[in-house]
């Protein structure tokens, strides 16, 4: 299952003046949602989509996934806000009952053409998506010694390392992603429910977390009005 969460109040584009949430903002004559998701074309007729979306949102998502020839729509309406985009993710899981395989994909970020890589990434417990960068303002994966591409540690906002995520997280089981979620509220690494810090805690438990580098021209950020009005 393919996981988008966008029940956040995409605040910087509120304080900017925009009075449309970022996702329904029109880009070059489709919507920022539009883009985001067509990244995942490749996976439309054989991939449940479950779109965790704020009340009120659900006609909108379901007209623009069913343009978009996405076969399999679920929408989970939510009425509050959440402590995080980890537990975003985990309300709209826990709506529907959802298992199997997880990916977790950004609303405001576009991935043209992206695939699953298979061999490796089959045997993992769970990856992150990750290209070379700086700064402060990204997740990081820090990367085990030796030429395979496992982690030792992952981290929120903080450089560990100068493998930056690109926001698309995958946990090869649902019930991986709920038991590492349980132990990060009982053990908070940041101020919000990230997902990526949710690895350590899989990590701790033994399991082999691996990455995916792509270059950084294979991914469009359009999470704040500066990056979506660059785009125009």
């Amino acid at each position: 299952m393919i996981v988008i969460p966008m029940a956040g109040r995409s605040q910087r584009f509120v304080d900017a003046g925009y009075t449309r949430p970022k996702y329904e903002l029109d880009l070059k004559g489709r919507s920022v949602f539009a883009h985001a998701v067509a990244g995942f074309e490749a996976e439309f007729a054989r991939t449940p989509f479950l779109f965790i979306a704020a009340a009120g949102a659900e006609a909108f998502v379901r007209a623009e996934a069913r343009a978009l020839g996405v076969a399999q729509v679920v929408v989970v309406p939510l009425d509050r806000p959440t402590a995080g985009q980890a537990e975003t993710v985990e309300l709209g899981l826990d709506a529907i009952g959802a298992a199997g395989p997880l990916t977790i994909f950004n609303i405001d970020t576009f991935r043209p053409g992206f695939t699953f890589p298979g061999g490796l990434f089959d045997t993992a417990d769970g990856w992150l998506e990750v290209f070379r960068g700086s700064g402060a303002n990204w997740s990081y994966v820090k990367p085990a010694p030796g030429p395979e591409p496992w982690a030792v540690a992952t981290a929120e906002k903080q450089p560990i390392s100068d493998l930056c995520c690109t926001g698309l997280y995958h946990f090869a089981q649902a019930e991986d992603f709920r038991a590492a979620l349980a132990a990060e509220r009982a053990a908070p690494q940041a101020a919000e429910l990230y997902v990526a810090p949710l690895y350590n805690h899989l990590l701790a438990d033994g399991r082999r977390i691996a990455w995916r580098e792509i270059a950084r021209e294979e991914v469009i950020f359009c999470g704040t009005p500066a990056e979506y009005e660059a785009l125009q």
